[in-house]
């Protein structure tokens, strides 16, 4: 399943947008022999797995033109690939400690003709300037991830929910909500996708 999956959630995405989804099994089949990004086993399940997953946050969260977006430990591009192509007026930095990878979302956001994405070799914290939201995919537990990017978002909040945190994790979270000392909100991705991938799979909003 490729494209035809997206269509299946996401039917109002343009023909432009179907097009720049549909070259991401090439460019990634690519760029993947030459640096490993996705794991080899994910690259049949791509869509699936890492673009569709990504997409999980843009049905909790419709990002605004002009509002500014970090994807920390961002890897390959997830989720901010995915969420640069299906917001294109809305701002994408991504920000990984590896420089290998960023180089891979440099030459794959090149290659889409995607403007509003930034992709920079830099840890969270040195990342200056402020967000409406921080986005970011079971990169680590809450109660490590949340200083680095708690100090990161413009007090200005526009969307339907307030600036803050919109974090990809799967599995049985209560234990490590707990530790974070953190009020969050979870979305459940079985509610809005049928695929039994995303049994267990949340979006864990944070209040910034």
């Amino acid at each position: 399943m490729g494209i035809e999956l997206l269509l299946k959630y996401f039917p109002e995405i343009t023909a432009k947008q179907q097009e720049q989804y549909a070259q991401l099994a090439r460019l990634y089949g690519y760029w993947n022999s030459q640096i490993n990004v996705v794991s080899r086993k994910d690259m049949d399940s791509l869509y699936e797995r890492h673009v569709l997953h990504s997409l999980g946050i843009a049905k909790v969260m419709k990002f605004l033109p002009g509002e500014q977006v970090l994807d920390v430990g961002t890897g390959g591009g997830f989720p901010g690939v995915p969420l640069a192509i299906m917001f294109p007026e809305t701002n994408f930095h991504l920000v990984d400690s590896i420089g290998k990878k960023i180089k891979v979302v440099q030459e794959v956001a090149s290659a889409l003709g995607l403007q509003n994405l930034k992709a920079t070799h830099s840890r969270a914290e040195q990342v200056s300037g402020k967000f409406d939201f921080v986005v970011s995919r079971a990169v680590t537990q809450l109660k490590d991830f949340y200083p680095w990017v708690k100090d990161k978002f413009s007090k200005k909040s526009a969307n339907r929910l307030a600036n803050g945190i919109l974090y990809l994790k799967g599995g049985d979270l209560q234990q490590e909500i707990a530790e974070s000392g953190l009020a969050v909100q979870q979305f459940y991705l079985k509610d809005y996708f049928a695929e039994e991938f995303f049994e267990t799979k949340q979006v864990i909003y944070v209040k910034g």
